[in-house]
């Protein structure tokens, strides 16, 4: 077993309860972005708007993907490249 597998089985536990946590309390956090770029979007008074909407729509797509458990994790993220051809 390589490193990397060694890796990524002690580190499953830990994914599983975040993805739990996420799924649990998904509304309160993209409320809470929500909430926080308003207000920076106020401090700021509109000059980094575009940007703004940008992280928080990218830090929200996060969030959906930590929620939603890949069951067979034959489909990467709609962001992911695919992985390269075996040789």
């Amino acid at each position: 077993m390589s490193l990397l597998d060694n890796l990524k089985a002690k580190l499953a536990p830990a994914k599983d309860k975040v993805s739990d946590l996420a799924q649990q309390h998904g509304d309160k956090v993209t409320h809470g972005l929500d909430k926080a770029a308003k207000v920076v979007d106020e401090k700021t008074k509109g000059k980094y708007s575009d940007k703004i909407q940008t992280g928080t729509g990218k830090a929200k797509g996060a969030m959906d993907r930590l929620a939603h458990k890949e069951t067979d994790g034959a489909t990467p993220p709609p962001d992911m490249p695919p992985p390269p051809p075996a040789p």
